[in-house]
């Protein structure tokens, strides 16, 4: 298998799986990295084989296409096709330009090849290195999460935060939820804390449902999904889950942790419709407000980003020769998106490391199911955007920077009374985005709160790297060149 081109793929969610099965079946080695200790990602996240789950599959949604990809990544791996690492944390990707005058064994001029640097296991301090032909990169996407009065307070976690709970600790987050933001994950969070025993007072959404009659066409076209929705709303019906739209959540109260959160309605402008504020009793709150694309590895590579997603064309390729990427990366549509782009991207990167003519023809049904999804989740964008108005909600001394305590009051001030005029200079003045996750929690709030876009983050590196591995990544470069 040494002798095949080797395709390195990032990321072991839907569009990851399907991307590797693809390629594997078609004539290139592929190695497949993962932070994860096993494969799925969060759509397919798998409880530790230890917790002896009776049943897994009830927490999951299209758990037959898992099963199918699952047997294939193993078949493959077995055959020696595929090589899976899991733990593996990806904190760079180094492109390698062959010297000009370089050439193969026929003469011709070899293309560029990759270094994926990883730190392996739940440490992160042994440095691996893989060495690639290309690379496929479906690194998914994370929360976003505004800010809010009493947000810190223990208790409160992202939406997402409380599924992988669920799915992966087989573990409830507390006894009474109230689940809120905006985001069609609310639903099977909402659903899966009440199946599993949780009593969930409310769910607080803060888009107005009805706007889903202004795009009948778009979402007629995907009568899989609209029928998924009813299913969601029969389960909601079901647990006795109180549904409010147009609501927000004010504020969070609690001594030592969440005991109640304050809700209200808004009004068409997103503003909080004075008199309607409610208090909910609670010990949890699930709260998210959509998702972003993890960009941190394409940006290294020089990747064009269009607003917050990397730029591809019909083969899922970048701008950079040699590089792939699908899925949520791309731009946030659901593991149905992701694993069309996946496959299309696998198929793609196969033909062309092998010396073949891609044949669109090979993945027509994918592409065509790729083209009504993205229609359908850019105009649910258009539906679920969190409210116009939520900086009004942010008081100056709400945190805002949870790494660094940073409050509203002193972005506001770094805004106001410093004259910064971007996040970069907020940052500079604040310390706001400086901590331990690089601004990928606060990052928006920070925009939003300085009256600018939200912008993909630039930084050298993916993740925090231990200064010993740096330096023995550049003594083994010097070495190399000698």
């Amino acid at each position: 298998m040494t002798d095949r081109p080797h395709l390195a793929v990032i990321g072991a969610g839907p569009a990851g799986l399907a991307a590797t099965v693809a390629a594997a079946a078609h004539g290139v080695r592929v190695t497949l990295l993962d932070s994860a200790a096993l494969a799925g990602g969060q759509f397919y996240r798998q409880p530790a084989a230890e917790l002896r789950a009776a049943r897994p599959q009830a927490l999951h949604h299209r758990w037959r296409t898992w099963r199918r990809l699952s047997d294939a990544l193993a078949r493959h791996v077995e055959a020696g096709r595929v090589t899976h690492l899991t733990d593996h944390h990806i904190w760079f990707v180094e492109r390698r330009s062959n010297r000009e005058g370089d050439r193969t064994a026929d003469g011709s001029s070899p293309r560029d090849s990759f270094t994926v640097h990883a730190l392996l296991g739940p440490e992160q301090e042994v440095p691996v290195e893989i060495r690639a032909d290309a690379v496929l990169l479906a690194t998914g996407g994370y929360e976003k999460v505004l800010p809010f009065p009493g947000w810190t307070l223990p208790g409160v976690l992202s939406a997402g935060g409380a599924q992988a709970m669920l799915k992966g600790s087989l573990a409830v987050p507390g006894r009474t939820a109230v689940v809120a933001g905006t985001g069609p994950l609310l639903l099977p969070v909402a659903t899966g804390l009440a199946a599993a025993g949780v009593e969930v007072a409310a769910l607080i959404e803060s888009a107005d449902l009805k706007a889903f009659a202004r795009r009948p066409r778009t979402f007629a076209a995907q009568p899989g999904k609209v029928a998924e929705g009813a299913q969601y709303a029969a389960q909601l019906l079901r647990h006795r889950i109180k549904l409010l739209t147009r609501h927000t959540v004010v504020e969070a109260h609690g001594a030592e942790r969440l005991e109640a959160v304050t809700v209200a309605a808004l009004d068409t402008d997103g503003r909080v419709r004075p008199g309607t504020e409610r208090r909910l009793a609670c010990d949890t709150l699930a709260v998210g407000h959509g998702m972003l694309p993890h960009t941190d590895l394409t940006e290294t590579l020089g990747c064009r980003l269009e607003g917050l997603d990397v730029h591809v064309d019909d083969e899922q390729r970048t701008d950079v020769p040699g590089v792939w990427a699908a899925g949520e990366t791309t731009g946030i549509g659901g593991a149905d998106l992701a694993l069309a782009e996946g496959h299309i991207a696998g198929r793609s990167a196969a033909a062309r490391l092998t010396g073949a003519v891609p044949d669109p023809r090979g993945w027509a049904t994918a592409a065509k199911s790729r083209t009504g999804l993205r229609e359908f989740f850019a105009a649910l964008d258009t539906v679920y955007a969190p409210p116009a108005c939520w900086t009004d909600l942010v008081t100056d001394d709400t945190v805002v920077c949870r790494c660094e305590e940073v409050t509203g009051g002193a972005i506001r001030e770094a805004v106001a009374g410093l004259g910064a005029g971007d996040v970069r200079t907020v940052k500079l003045l604040t310390r706001a985005g400086m901590g331990w996750c690089q601004g990928r929690m606060c990052g928006p709030a920070v925009a939003g709160l300085a009256g600018c876009e939200p912008t993909p983050p630039r930084r050298p590196f993916a993740r925090p790297v231990p200064l010993g591995v740096l330096a023995r990544a550049g003594a083994a470069e010097d070495d190399e060149h000698q």
